[in-house]
């Protein structure tokens, strides 16, 4: 295993955003697969005499243009000798190949002069909205003094605009002043060299502390984890009602907004420092010290609400939870402070995550006092709870070497309908993480989830699962984070485990991984109905509340099967262990009780790479025993994984012929797969032996009590966009889907 240095550099291996971007590039190259047989047009200039030979249309095989595109990469530009050679392992005539490196080249260029042109376009739209603002601004100027409008006539426009900036520099300088005086612990006169003082730097502010005066901390809250890092006092901050993000706006305006969301980021560091201390009394054990209830009591007596006062009818759920993570703290930082490598790490828990406004990049070139605008959509797999949508900064700051907290808090959207959240039925009170750097590259990280919700929107065989804290708590955010960094490291190792007996070069590996990665992600938005991917919803009577149907149409998504797609996913309960539920499921010698892709019968793993220490997290590769020839070139991908708040088995089909190319290292976006599975959670009920919503120290199944098993599938219902969806198609995957389940009761020997 290579050292941790490199086991943090996360983004380099599972960037999404640039796996979308390269996916789009690429298939838009497929047009170059399509080639004409016959004369070029050199060839036809021989004389009019001379009759024109018919072109005749091909089409290049999959396997065809996953070879080109191999080569493209490389060598864009091949001599005679390599066109040669690719035309005889490919099947092709040297006239095809160098036509399509020829096209391919075209489309290249033309891709990037396109991408050029939408960049300008943005750019020019962006100032004509600023020129647009500014000229209504000029148009009815207003007094920085008595606030009433100015009459600009009557001194000079330059003039006007100099004691314009002025009085925003002085407010400005007291501000700082102001804070410095809660930092510092002295005062300090806004008069007294006023030029030692920057007058705008939101990166000064957040990560003050650490510059101040000793090195003092910014606040005087101990940390956990038994760190004591200064005497200065933070006062306590005043509740914010409702602000908007700062999106859009000018002058003084930004200023004020920029002002109010650092306040806010104070005041939501200093309360995560205080609720994640060892000895909180925020906190109170159980008898067997095992588990922690919230102390809602305290917490109303020391925190003033930094977001306003909690909605009616909104219930309060607030955990927390500490693991050792094998992962340096700013490798884990950085993650964080990425919208797309924070979706990367937690794949099953954030469906989507954008940076809508950076306030502040940090200091130094680290992330301290970084501070950025962000929305997210977090979901539980399962039809029967919707997304959480939220809108929230997130605040990261160095309290100490190698000690690094990152805290978020929602913002309210205002009134404005235009920017109103759709289902906004949720608010994320400050939560986060504190990060302590360990030996051997490994971190101690202590997670806080502190939400507020609307309980009417979940299905009542959810909520015991959400109010004891284990949907959305920190348990699930930890186990998966420690999942998720031990197959990173086992990823990144050089050698291969000796539990994995495939022949699978090391990019071999990395592409299947890929592959499973995809499958899993689209498994999921199927299920969750997040906008990561465009589903409509289908409304039928017939099948109940408890079934979520939905339908896509696919035109250019080279990564999925043309047509109409339609998903189905149900949740039930059913009274096993997740442990024992999970083993069934992913047993390839069981797979013939409940799956009719086994052909009735057993079977066959032909590849495994292993995602963890324990058997189940892993990638397959599964072979049912084949009917007839045809049958032998289908296989099916699987990937199973189970931690302590979550199991999962999703699999989907695939030809023989993709799966070669992916597995010798090539690129696996050209691989059509529609995905199919479960999810398992524990159903938060209490009994005998404890309650199965607490997850148990160190992960498993063994919970006891019931599960809460979803099923989904996605199906291709006609090859043809344009068709029409019909009754029998929905009927079809509703009776698969109960079948299914009915399959599973039986062989479980359960109701």
């Amino acid at each position: 295993m290579e050292g941790p240095s490199e086991i943090g550099l996360i983004g380099e291996n599972f960037d999404a955003g640039l796996m979308g971007r390269m996916r789009d590039d690429e298939y838009e190259s497929r047009s170059g697969s399509d080639n004409f047989e016959g004369a070029s047009g050199d060839d036809q200039d021989g004389g009019d005499d001379q009759p024109q030979r018919k072109k005749r249309y091909h089409r290049h095989t999959p396997h065809q243009i996953q070879e080109l595109e191999a080569f493209f990469k490389e060598c864009p530009h091949p001599d005679e000798k390599q066109r040669l050679d690719l035309s005889k392992r490919l099947a092709l005539e040297n006239k095809q190949v160098k036509f399509w490196f020829q096209n391919r080249r075209t489309q290249m260029k033309t891709q990037l002069e396109r991408h050029e042109n939408i960049m300008l376009r943005q750019e020019n739209d962006k100032l004509r909205a600023e020129n647009s603002l500014m000229k209504d601004a000029m148009s009815n100027p207003v007094c920085n003094n008595c606030g009433g409008p100015a009459i600009p006539g009557q001194i000079s426009f330059e003039e006007h605009q100099i004691r314009i900036e002025n009085a925003r520099l002085k407010d400005e300088l007291n501000r700082i002043c102001a804070l410095a005086n809660k930092f510092l612990g002295k005062p300090i006169s806004s008069l007294t060299n006023p030029m030692a003082l920057p007058t705008s730097n939101s990166g000064l502010e957040l990560g003050i502390g650490r510059n101040g005066i000793g090195g003092s901390s910014t606040l005087g809250t101990p940390l956990p984890m038994g760190l004591d890092l200064g005497d200065g006092v933070l006062g306590t901050q005043p509740a914010m009602p409702g602000i908007r993000p700062a999106l859009g706006l000018m002058g003084n305006e930004v200023q004020l907004e920029r002002s109010m969301l650092i306040d806010l980021a104070l005041a939501a560091m200093e309360e995560l420092l205080k609720m994640t201390q060892a000895e909180s009394p925020l906190w109170i054990k159980s008898l067997d010290g095992e588990k922690e209830m919230f102390n809602h009591e305290e917490y109303a007596r020391l925190f003033s609400p930094c977001i306003g006062p909690k909605p009616t009818g909104y219930i309060t759920e607030a955990t927390r939870e500490t693991g050792i993570v094998i992962i340096n703290s700013l490798a884990l930082v950085e993650t964080l402070m990425d919208a797309n490598r924070w979706a990367e790490m937690f794949p099953s828990m954030i469906a989507r995550a954008i940076n809508l406004d950076v306030i502040s990049n940090g200091m130094g070139g680290t992330r301290n006092g970084a501070l950025q605008v962000m929305h997210a959509e977090v979901q539980l797999l399962s039809p029967l709870v919707p997304v959480r949508q939220v809108r929230f900064i997130r605040f990261c700051k160095q309290h100490a070497e190698g000690v690094w907290a990152v805290v978020d808090v929602s913002i309210e959207i205002g009134h404005d309908a235009a920017n109103a959240q759709p289902f906004m039925s949720c608010r994320r009170l400050p939560s986060g993480c504190i990060v302590q750097d360990m030996p051997n590259g490994y971190s101690k990280v202590t997670w806080l989830e502190h939400w507020e919700y609307d309980e009417n929107v979940v299905h009542q065989l959810y909520r015991p699962l959400l109010s004891s804290g284990v949907g959305f708590g920190a348990h699930r955010w930890i186990a998966t984070l420690q999942r998720q960094c031990e197959c990173l490291a086992i990823l990144m190792s050089s050698s291969i485990s000796s539990d994995d007996h495939t022949a699978l070069s090391q990019a071999g590996r990395r592409s299947m991984l890929k592959l499973a990665q995809r499958m899993t992600s689209n498994f999921c938005s199927g299920v969750c109905a997040s906008s990561a991917r465009k589903w409509d919803s289908l409304h039928i009577g017939t099948l109940g509340d408890d079934m979520k149907v939905m339908t896509r149409k696919n035109v250019d998504d080279p990564g999925e099967p043309p047509g109409i797609v339609l998903s189905a996913a149900t949740s039930v309960w059913v009274p096993v262990s997740r442990q024992r539920l999970f083993d069934f499921l992913r047993d390839e010698r069981l797979r013939s009780e409940w799956d009719i892709l086994s052909n009735g019968g057993p079977m066959q793993e032909m590849v495994h790479i292993a995602k963890g220490q324990g058997h189940g997290n892993c990638v397959s590769l599964l072979r049912a025993n084949a009917v007839n020839a045809n049958d032998s070139s289908m296989l099916i991908l699987q990937e199973t994984w189970m931690d302590a708040s979550c199991s999962v088995v999703v699999y989907a089909p695939v030809d023989v012929q993709s799966l070669n190319v992916v597995m010798s290292g090539g690129d696996s976006a050209y691989v059509a797969l529609l995905p199919s599975g479960f999810a398992i959670l524990p159903d938060g009920h209490c009994n005998d032996n404890g309650c199965n919503g607490t997850l148990q120290k160190g992960g498993g199944g063994n919970d006891g009590g019931g599960s809460l098993l979803t099923v989904g599938f996605q199906i291709l219902v006609n090859s043809l966009p344009t068709a029409k969806l019909t009754v029998e198609s929905v009927d079809t995957v509703n009776n698969l889907i109960s079948c299914t389940i009915q399959k599973i009761k039986a062989s479980l020997r359960v109701a």
